[in-house]
């Protein structure tokens, strides 16, 4: 068993188990021809899950990055959808919502998050690198407008065709801000307990598995960085909204940035039963090896998709891979965006 062999995630049958992971590139707030073009040229993955997506304009905080919650957007959407099933291509959206990781030259206003900690992260505008400032504690009103907002999100996405969704709950954004204790500092339903502070992700969940779509989940127990940094009490309580996740299409974990950690990952194979995508500083033969443990059922690359498109290929033919170039990984045009090596 290697990654160039089948497998079963949730009801989709994979070719291969090389995953496209969700790549930002910042090429537009509605998806257009060069999007399609994009997914097109990696639709030889087993399973792409695109770059993360707003799930309202609520969630905006980073340039050029497209929604789900237009007309205009889902119709962009599905013209990607419909070229990569053409293609014979899986594909998944990754919901987004940045949380207090934003800024008023995106909202019009402070941004919301758990609870009025600055989260100490700087933020991408238009106008240049900005510093994070304390967010408003978002109300109950607004959490459940969130919520709301990540299932219709999710509706939207079936729509335009895709075959599923991926919550996105790693690195620094607003799911992540309410697992975190060093950022929920909040005393009610969403706060104040490690369960508590779980209920928002499992909220969500429920919320988007209600709509009708496989649901994926995105992970990042091994983050490092600032308030975020995810220390063994915190690994803890993941280690419990693991188990009470429930059945997924699969669950997505981001690893150590310390290279491929088999034994990181192992916990989890034992935590969750369910289908298991990993990420972070895999390689081909590293990826075969992980796969061919048992440890996981699939490995993501996003670095090496960027600059090779057709990834899936060149590990078939055991081919040398071109490298990026990291000034054209966020916006611009076609160049650095569309491979044709």
């Amino acid at each position: 068993m290697s990654l160039l062999t089948p497998a079963d995630l949730g009801d989709w049958r994979l070719p291969n188990r090389v995953v496209l992971a969700p790549t930002t590139r910042a090429r537009g707030r509605v998806p257009t021809d060069l999007h399609a073009e994009y997914y097109a040229q990696r639709a030889g993955a087993g399973l792409v899950i695109t770059e993360g997506t707003w799930v309202s304009d609520r969630a905006v905080g980073f340039p050029d990055v497209p929604g789900v919650h237009t007309e205009e957007q889902v119709a962009g959407w599905r013209r990607v959808t419909d070229v990569v099933h053409a293609l014979g291509g899986r594909i998944v959206l990754q919901l987004w919502h940045t949380g207090a990781v934003s800024h008023a030259e995106f909202l019009g206003a402070r941004p919301a998050g758990p609870s009025a900690v600055d989260p100490a992260e700087s933020v991408h505008t238009p106008s240049g690198r900005r510093p994070t400032v304390t967010p408003r504690e978002m109300s109950a009103g607004e959490i459940e407008r969130t919520v709301e907002d990540y299932r219709t999100a999710a509706v939207n996405a079936r729509r335009a065709g895709f075959d599923g969704v991926e919550v996105a709950a790693h690195g620094v954004y607003l799911l992540a801000q309410f697992l975190h204790p060093r950022l929920n500092r909040r005393r009610d339903a969403y706060g104040g307990s490690a369960r508590a502070r779980r209920k928002l992700v499992l909220d969500v969940v429920d919320a988007v598995a209600g709509a009708g779509i496989a649901v994926g989940v995105r992970l990042a127990p091994y983050w490092t960085g600032g308030l975020f940094t995810v220390d063994d009490g915190v690994r803890a309580d993941l280690d419990e909204l693991v188990r009470e996740l429930g059945s997924l299409a699969y669950l997505h974990l981001r690893g150590p940035d310390t290279g491929p950690d088999f034994a990181a990952f192992a916990r989890y194979r034992r935590l969750f039963d369910g289908p298991l995508i990993v990420n972070n500083g895999f390689d081909r033969d590293s990826g075969n090896a992980v796969v061919e443990a048992g440890i996981a059922d699939a490995v993501s690359y996003a670095r090496h998709f960027v600059a090779n498109p057709d990834l899936v290929t060149r590990f078939a033919l055991g081919r040398d891979l071109a490298a990026g170039d990291p000034a054209t990984y966020y916006g611009g045009g076609v160049d650095g965006y569309l491979g044709h090596g």
